[in-house]
């Protein structure tokens, strides 16, 4: 396949050589190393190498390459660096996370520097916290999903344990201990101010748009209620719950209520309709440790805002139209309507109603100590559509993780992956921890 031709592997063979070096190191044990101490700064430098094999079909194709070179593959290097840190004083703490990239393909290249988190917090006593700052909360029990997650940036299914950029905010924790039966309860608010400088990215500006959640600890079962008031966005509330039935076997769900929700629709000729309603959204899912050390994740996720099968489906018959050779004369304004929805609503990551995700990981796999294969799957389960992903993952070499994934989409047209920019990628980086 031409996307997966080789590239210069350069970034990764150096770095590689330099983590067999450090494996070389003796380990040493120093007791200082587990106080606390006032300041703390680390993180990791990854590099990256991808090759794209392109699905020229495709409507996403169409619409991200407009005005582009027309092409059936891409390769691209990225070079990321991400820096944590803690500065403690007292009863304060300010903490960071950074997000540095550099990233060029073929077409171009482009650099990226900016704060995921910048924030200090006081802590008068352990059952209380206050802080200020830009956060990145995580709200919500699912892995490959958060409907709860109200005032968080959502996640990216292929990836969830990826670090998200937080928005600015200020937020607090109170935590009680009742005893018995209701074990813990803790009460988080949330002020998330937009402004045209100021988490502008989220909805319309001049709004405060107050949250909370209120968690539970009862009986072994982990509970949230969360809420969101109306402001940047429509007001919303829902709940979360996780249980272990077994000590390798859990169970995790969650349901969000959105009111007055506006949807934006499209026919195939490009008449756009906003539908406003109240919309529900979910995920039930569970997670299996067997004591050969394979975990298995799956989830179902209902996405309440997203498009049907049959809304999606004029959606990609209106790019055909837009793009079709024999195009009659002013047939500008539906290509414009097509780049248009293309940006908003229809080109959101899962834009689609319902969702399966799969994943299995070997612990230690073939007696091999830190190797860890995986496969993942994603599933459209309205047309059928899919990806799955094998991936091997090695971390044996001391603070270096390596780690190797093949995306393999499959979908017929006016399907959700069959209409995806590319129809095969392969990536390999090396990441280094300090």
């Amino acid at each position: 396949m031409n996307a997966c031709r080789t590239r210069p592997w350069w970034p990764l063979v150096l770095l590689l050589a330099a983590a067999v070096a450090r494996a070389a190191d003796q380990y040493s044990f120093d007791a200082s190393q587990y106080e606390k101490k006032p300041y703390e700064l680390g993180g990791y430098v990854q590099f990256q190498q991808d090759a794209f094999a392109l699905n020229r079909s495709g409507a996403q194709y169409k619409l991200g390459y407009y005005g582009e070179p027309q092409r059936a593959s891409l390769d691209q290097t990225t070079g990321i660096m991400e820096l944590t840190g803690k500065l403690r004083q007292g009863i304060g703490t300010f903490d960071f996370r950074t997000f540095s990239s550099a990233q060029s393909n073929e077409l171009s290249s482009d650099q990226s520097n900016r704060f995921y988190e910048a924030a200090y917090s006081l802590r008068p006593n352990p059952g209380m916290t206050l802080e200020a700052g830009k956060r990145a909360l995580s709200w919500g029990k699912g892995y490959a999903w958060n409907p709860i997650g109200f005032v968080q940036r959502p996640k990216d299914p292929n990836d969830p344990q990826l670090a998200r950029e937080g928005y600015v905010m200020a937020d607090g924790d109170f935590i009680w201990n009742p005893g018995g039966a209701l074990q813990t309860v803790a009460f988080t608010p949330v002020l998330m101010p937009v402004g045209d400088q100021v988490n502008n990215d989220f909805g319309a500006s001049g709004h405060l748009n107050p949250a909370f959640k209120l968690y539970a600890l009862y009986r072994d079962t982990d509970l949230d209620f969360a809420w969101q008031g109306k402001g940047s966005r429509p007001g919303r509330f829902g709940f979360d719950f996780a249980r272990n039935l077994e000590t390798n076997f859990e169970i995790h769900g969650e349901w969000a209520r959105i009111l007055q929700f506006p949807r934006v629709v499209t026919d195939a000729s490009g008449r756009t309709s906003t539908e406003v309603a109240n919309a529900t959204s979910y995920l039930l899912g569970l997670r299996y440790l067997t004591q050969g050390s394979t975990t298995y994740i799956a989830e179902y996720y209902h996405n309440g805002t997203g498009y049907s099968e049959s809304e999606a489906d004029q959606f990609y018959q209106l790019v055909d139209a837009a793009f079709a050779p024999n195009q009659a004369p002013g047939g500008k304004p539906l290509l414009q309507k097509a780049l248009a929805l293309g940006q908003g609503p229809y080109g959101r990551p899962f834009a689609g109603e319902n969702y399966l995700y799969f994943r299995a990981q070997i612990q230690d796999a073939l007696g091999i100590v830190y190797f860890q294969p995986a496969v993942f799957a994603l599933v459209n389960r309205d047309d059928g559509s899919f990806q799955v992903t094998p991936e091997l993952d090695y971390t044996g070499y001391k603070n270096v993780e390596l780690r190797l994934r093949l995306y393999m989409l499959h979908g017929g047209s006016f399907t959700d992956f069959g209409e995806k920019q590319n129809s095969r990628k392969l990536e390999l980086y090396a990441r280094y921890y300090f």
